[in-house]
């Protein structure tokens, strides 16, 4: 009878300790399974909005080009929420004249092409890539676009799903930056430059995720677009986040009223991109209002 007992108590702490084990291991799985983050975020044209940020988003934009007497058909705006993941967008797919934006494809294009020149770029290159991007020089835009030629240049864009004409188009180099009659028009609307807010957008995703040409590549771009020893023009998204603590990678455009900036806004509790392509005389004004109204939307949003 002693034994029986004993027998009987070892069972069930047999079966307490696999119960156990079987907890354990189910919980360490919902613990350490794949995980979602910015590195493994697709932005593609089936990628979801976030109803709760769209509609701030909305709230924001209506605000503000009421404000400065704007339709709906002159603002395209993005936001991704890189710590959350959350995406809005407004008006993505519509192709806009991009001005000097597109001189990002330029960069992406020169690293693409010149693989064995990228890998040991010297510090006199990445000052002159820098000028054009940051400080938006259109003497070195136009140096790069004729050393890797238009047609190249629009073939790397094409091959990494950075525009596509069935869907709206996307980042468009169709000119140089400096005198010249080569034209290639842009075939959704007809442009020399063009951008969307979408493929804009997925631009600074991929360089975000290393996703550019190679990680050693897209890290090098980031080195390029901060290039701390160029300062920012004082304008757009920069004026309106004049103060805050933010590292701001950026690249702005500007002919006539086409008014745009973009960039990737790094600070405490917050990594995000926003975008925005405007057509108006207000453009400006929209554009620092909107990245001091996003910025505070980051950072009272839980």
């Amino acid at each position: 009878m002693p034994g029986t007992v004993l027998m009987e108590s070892n069972r069930r702490l047999l079966v307490s300790l696999l119960l156990s084990a079987i907890a354990l291991w189910i919980a360490g799985c919902a613990t350490h399974g794949p995980r979602m983050t910015h590195e493994n975020f697709t932005l593609d044209y089936n990628t979801p909005v976030d109803p709760a940020f769209q509609a701030r988003l909305e709230a924001i934009d209506a605000e503000l080009r009421a404000r400065y007497g704007m339709t709906t058909q002159q603002t395209a705006v993005g936001v991704l929420d890189l710590k959350r993941l959350r995406l809005a967008m407004i008006s993505p797919d519509r192709i806009e004249y991009a001005a000097s934006v597109p001189k990002i494809g330029i960069l992406l294009a020169f690293f693409q092409l010149r693989r064995d020149t990228t890998r040991q770029l010297d510090a006199q290159k990445k000052h002159e890539l820098g000028l054009m991007v940051k400080a938006s020089s259109n003497e070195m835009a136009t140096r790069f676009s004729r050393h890797l030629g238009l047609a190249a240049i629009q073939e790397v864009l094409n091959s990494c799903g950075l525009y596509d004409a069935t869907r709206g188009g996307g980042i468009w180099v169709g000119k140089h930056y400096g005198k010249s009659d080569e034209r290639i028009s842009d075939p959704v609307g007809g442009h020399s430059h063009a951008a969307t807010v979408r493929q804009l957008l997925r631009f600074y995703v991929l360089l975000e995720q290393g996703k550019l040409v190679s990680p050693a590549a897209s890290e090098t771009m980031r080195e390029i677009f901060l290039s701390p020893a160029i300062p920012h023009d004082q304008i757009k998204f920069v004026k309106g986040l004049v103060g805050r603590d933010v590292e701001i990678l950026r690249k702005w455009g500007s002919w006539e009223n086409w008014l745009h900036d973009t960039a990737v806004i790094t600070g405490p509790n917050r990594h995000y991109i926003l975008v925005a392509l405007t057509h108006h005389p207000k453009g400006d004004d929209y554009l620092v209002d909107l990245a001091a109204a996003v910025d505070d939307l980051m950072t009272t949003q839980p």
